[in-house]
């Protein structure tokens, strides 16, 4: 079935107005949309689509968006289902990164702070979630503790890609089950083949090896796309697992404090569309002075890039390695130690930069209780933490 561009439009930006709640909330949408009411896809297509986007780092909800609009209107339709669900989310982050020079007042300052709470919540409710989806067994639940124990003691960009790695060797020798199903026929058809594939993935890689020399030559502007294409290329796990790997690429040295840097994230948990839009924040904020607009631009395009170079270049090879069961166990062994890397973020820098002392704490757990057990919308949970904190500090 082949729609029009437009329609194709139409429906991924009301989604990019409305869907709020995160990567795993977004599939749900995508599934009651565009399986159940409008039958773009059947169940099989989108349950594959699903796990090949899982099987790639990159933002796993975006890239089935991606693909569900290249199947049902070619190329043009990918590219615009990408910019209406993306669109809404960059520029009220933008928005938010021009205000936040002016909210130094004490009121301004708390409400900020209340958005740390916020991004505390939200991360915590991700790992719960992702703990009991991803580690059903005492194997992979033992692969995440011993990830989270080693970043918390370690730390680094580097680390998260040994624990990582060492997830998917773990995986391979011993995971003897997959939460992927091998026997399905694979049913993804793209109007291309498997030369523009190959075509994509040369692509893919030769971007992050040239990006990684010239980021040498001192242009702030190559060292900013290297930055954030090297993170879009290695994430697994999706929009939350990129906050540790953001930070540590640009809190440490120095390009950003680390309150501006969590209250951007926390401003990202408010807001419909992917959590990869945090990237235009962040590129605005980082950028040469006057170029904020260029940057946030540089820093949106390279961090979903090569998820999406991977993602079209996997699609038309996808049907040589859909039954490979290692391939499913190895990415078994490293969505457990994902898991991991989210539960280290947590603590450091979630955890140490939202939670100061006992009234933070208090509102923390009952922002995870609004979304883990009352179940109330996420808006009600973020207008609370932002409420709260500044009555705190007013009256406090």
């Amino acid at each position: 079935m082949t729609l029009r561009v437009t329609e194709v439009f139409c429906a991924f930006l009301k989604l990019g107005l409305t869907a709020f709640g995160g990567p795993v909330a977004h599939i749900g949408y995508f599934y009651k949309d565009f399986v159940e009411r409008k039958q773009w896809l059947t169940e099989q297509q989108f349950a594959q689509l699903l796990g090949i986007c899982q099987l790639l780092p990159g933002p796993a909800s975006s890239q089935l968006g991606f693909c569900i609009g290249l199947m049902s209107a070619g190329w043009a339709g990918g590219l615009v289902a990408f910019t209406a669900f993306t669109l809404p989310s960059v520029l009220l982050l933008l928005a938010f990164s021009v205000l936040l020079p002016v909210l130094s007042s004490t009121a301004g300052q708390a409400a900020l702070h209340g958005l740390k709470i916020v991004a505390f919540a939200v991360v915590a409710d991700a790992v719960i979630s992702m703990y009991q989806k991803l580690c059903p067994d005492r194997l992979r639940a033992s692969i995440a503790c011993l990830s989270a124990v080693a970043l918390c003691a370690i730390g680094s960009l580097w680390g998260q890609l040994c624990v990582i790695a060492a997830g998917a060797v773990v995986g391979v020798l011993y995971c003897q089950t997959s939460d992927f199903n091998t026997k399905a026929a694979p049913v993804v058809r793209v109007g291309y083949g498997k030369t523009t594939g190959t075509i994509l993935l040369v692509a893919f890689l030769t971007l992050l090896a040239a990006l990684s020399l010239l980021q040498y030559t001192g242009n702030s502007w190559l060292s900013l796309a290297h930055s954030f294409y090297s993170i879009g290329a290695l994430v697994f796990g999706g929009g939350h697992v990129v906050l540790p790997l953001l930070n540590d690429a640009l809190v440490p040295t120095g390009q950003l404090t680390p309150e501006a840097f969590m209250a951007g994230y926390g401003a990202s948990q408010a807001i419909p569309g992917p959590m990869f839009s945090f990237a235009a924040y962040l590129g605005a904020l980082i950028a040469p002075e006057g170029s904020a607009l260029l940057g946030a631009g540089v820093a949106l395009v390279f961090i979903f890039l090569p998820g999406f170079l991977l993602l079209a270049g996997i699609l038309p090879l996808w049907q040589r390695i859909a039954h490979v069961e290692r391939v499913n166990n190895a990415m078994a062994g490293i969505n457990a130690a994902v898991v991991g890397v989210l539960g280290a973020a947590l603590y450091d820098p979630v955890f140490t930069s939202a939670v100061l002392g006992p009234l933070d704490m208090a509102l923390g757990l009952l922002a995870i209780a609004t979304l883990r057990l009352w179940q109330l919308p996420v808006m009600l949970m973020i207008a609370g933490c932002v409420l709260l904190s500044v009555a705190a500090a007013v009256l406090l």
